[in-house]
């Protein structure tokens, strides 16, 4: 199948404006920006210029509803994703929202009925589900390198988001949960398994330094239904730089993953680099830790790339509506249990995945009467074993010449 260009709507012209841009322009070569809208005019016109977008907007009805555009980038405040998924289904245009879907769960609710009742096309910019090392990490899950996943982890730590409008948990949603954890519990369900329900969550979060009126630190824990734990650390207090890192593990084996603190390229500089080093970067000065390809690091290409493709075939791409209703959800039950300090329900109006999946047993069995707990080398050489007796349940050693 040839491949389509499309004529796409950007809105936003803030830091993720730039990210899409950037990755829009620079993928498959075919799919250009037509038209950027901003609220204002003078970051509209400079924004259209950098990016040699032909056309810019401050009417958001307009920008929408103008014939020469195919699909909808949104990339704008969280308090205006509802309406401009309302508008863009209206004029029946592709859908492409940026993290969060919603402030709530409620709100992507509500998203998820239009776009699916208006039948178009719809995709959740989740970008940190797609960076190459990330995708790769998936493939070796799904080929059974590490067994059955029980345990993740995903960290998400800087020093706080770039607009003002983030800040506000009236106009966002929230604090570093809204805004992190999103990534991290999407990363989780990726790894565990999207067809695994989320069952119950149990979160701290507090507000530690910032003067504001949401936390600014979280750590939580997801439960899902086949007993597997997804463990989630946010933070706008990090100093530093961005920490990405991501853990799983399972029966048969364990990975780590570093996106951006350490990428492979160190650097110590006296005298300062004399410009943007990386996002989130508080110096230029010290030991720096630049980004070879920002973009490409934190997914936005490759994001971009299996939305179009879907687009192209048809078909859904790998983060729809669904998935941003889902983690909303799942964020909801996060709030809650911060506030009431007990493990707390997810509650999902729609559930789409595996209706019952019981927690697994992964014992090994050792031989007929014994299960295999554990066994090591020995420093003279020999091998332990830790047993458990099948019958009476007694836990045992057994030392091997």
């Amino acid at each position: 199948m040839e491949n389509k260009p499309y004529r796409i709507l950007l809105l936003g012209t803030g830091l993720i404006g730039n990210f899409y841009a950037m990755s829009l322009h620079g993928q498959r070569k075919l799919d250009r920006i037509h038209t950027v809208y901003s609220r204002s005019e003078e970051r509209a016109q400079k924004f259209a210029a950098q990016w040699d977008i032909p056309h810019y907007e401050t009417d958001l009805a307009q920008a929408i509803q103008s014939p020469e555009t195919d699909v909808v980038v949104i990339g704008l405040p969280n308090n205006l994703h509802l309406e401009a998924v309302r508008l863009a289904a209206e004029a029946g245009k592709g859908i492409l929202c940026t993290k969060p879907l919603g402030r709530n769960a409620a709100e992507a609710m509500e998203m998820l009925k239009i776009v699916e009742e208006a039948g178009v096309f719809h995709g959740y910019l989740e970008d940190l589900a797609y960076p190459a090392k990330t995708l790769k990490a998936l493939t070796s899950i799904k080929n059974g390198a590490l067994g059955k996943v029980l345990w993740t982890r995903s960290r998400e730590a800087h020093p706080g988001p770039h607009s003002d409008w983030f800040w506000n948990a009236e106009l966002s949603g929230g604090g570093a949960i809204i805004d992190m954890g999103c990534h991290c519990i999407e990363i989780g369900r990726n790894y565990i398994g999207k067809d695994i329900r989320p069952v119950e969550v149990m979160c701290w979060a507090d507000t530690l330094v910032k003067p504001i009126e949401a936390e600014d630190n979280a750590i939580g824990l997801v439960k899902y239904a086949n007993g597997a734990m997804s463990q989630f650390e946010v933070s706008w207090t990090y100093r530093g730089g961005m920490d990405l890192r991501d853990e799983v593990s399972g029966t048969e084996g364990t990975l780590r993953v570093d996106h951006f603190l350490r990428t492979g390229l160190e650097m110590f500089t006296s005298i300062g680099e004399q410009g943007y080093v990386a996002e989130k970067a508080e110096s230029e000065t010290g030991w720096l830790f630049p980004v070879g390809d920002e973009s490409h690091a934190l997914g936005y290409p490759q994001m971009f790339d299996d939305m179009f493709t879907a687009l192209d075939k048809g078909t859904s791409p790998m983060e729809t509506f669904y998935d941003g209703y889902v983690v909303n959800a799942i964020m909801d039950a996060c709030y809650k249990s911060a506030r009431t300090k007990k493990w707390e329900p997810v509650e999902l109006e729609v559930w789409r995945g595996n209706e019952v999946e019981e927690k697994q047993q992964n014992y090994i069995e050792y031989d007929y009467n014994h299960y295999l707990i554990k066994e090591e080398l020995l420093p003279d050489g020999r091998k332990k074993l830790i047993l458990k007796e099948k019958a009476g349940g007694q836990v045992v050693q057994r030392v091997l010449d």
